[in-house]
């Protein structure tokens, strides 16, 4: 694997290693440092190589078993074993090609029966394998691999496109989801609301009509008694008579006006006050029936 140097002396470099030959045949390895030669003798100094690691990136296209065409990227991190740098030197002539095609075969052989989705969540298992096979071949040549990642995987564009629009549809269902629990939410918070409004303004008319009635109680009980010879009756006609007229006042000062009809006349509100007096008559009797 190149050229022997018939010198007196030669330096190795660090991190390299030397292979030394005597008359054409592998004598010894020379490790990093300073060595002299004896070329009257045949020794001679036939190549150097490097043990530092070395990347190789291999682009590999294949199918998967759904039918998708991917192109995947693998990154093979490897270098020379240093106690087998003569195989190295001597069994291989392009280390690189040799790794290429055992990737590309392992590759092919794995891939197709995995589906897409399988790929993307097992893309170590593949590295994992690749490097298992490359470690049992390329030992034998003096070489160690060191690491295999699967840097990238690449469908075709349509079908990422495809990909894109499924998950984007999934996303868009659970947000419909999300936003049909909150507007439920929504719903029955304004409902316990509505029926908590009506309960408190239910219990607001209740009390207002109570102070109404003892208001109207007080003023028929004092207007009684301060002016003589009045009676209950009386004293209440007064009072819806007030109430009628303060009434009719509100509508016409209102500033939505509506044209409302309404029996007008002293012999009417008599009327009002007739049909409120028997209709409370009417409840004390039912009253006392029932006890």
């Amino acid at each position: 694997m190149g050229n022997a140097n018939c010198v007196f002396c030669g330096c190795i470099g660090q991190a390299s290693v030397g292979v030394v030959e005597k008359w054409g045949r592998f004598l010894k390895l020379a490790e990093p440092g300073f060595h002299f030669f004896n070329p009257f003798n045949g020794e001679c100094i036939a190549g150097v190589l490097s043990t530092r690691i070395n990347s190789l990136d291999v682009k590999i296209e294949t199918k998967t078993k759904d039918n998708v065409f991917v192109q995947m990227i693998c990154s093979i991190q490897y270098r020379v074993i240093r106690e087998n740098a003569d195989d190295a030197f001597y069994e291989l002539q392009n280390p690189k090609e040799q790794i290429q095609a055992y990737v590309f075969d392992v590759v092919r052989a794995h891939v197709p029966r995995m589906t897409l989705d399988e790929l993307f969540e097992q893309k170590g298992d593949v590295a994992k394998t690749v490097l298992e096979e490359l470690e049992k071949v390329m030992g034998a040549y003096g070489y160690n691999i060191e690491h295999i990642l699967m840097v990238d995987i690449i469908p075709d564009s349509s079908v990422r496109k495809a990909m894109n629009e499924i998950n984007a549809a999934q996303r868009l269902q659970l947000a419909n989801v999300y936003k049909g629990e909150a507007d439920k939410t929504l719903l029955v918070k304004k409902a316990e609301a509505e029926a908590e409004a009506k309960y408190l303004g239910g219990v607001g008319v209740a009390r207002q009509r109570q102070a109404i009635t003892d208001g109207l109680r007080e003023n028929i009980l004092n207007f009684s008694h301060k002016v003589e010879g009045t009676s209950s009756k009386e004293v209440m006609d007064l009072i819806m008579i007030t109430q009628y007229f303060d009434t009719i006042k509100d509508l016409g000062n209102s500033s939505k006006n509506t044209t409302v009809f309404l029996p007008h006349g002293p012999g009417h509100v008599r009327d009002i006050s007739d049909q409120i007096r028997n209709g409370m008559m009417e409840a004390d009797s039912a009253r006392v029936n029932v006890d």
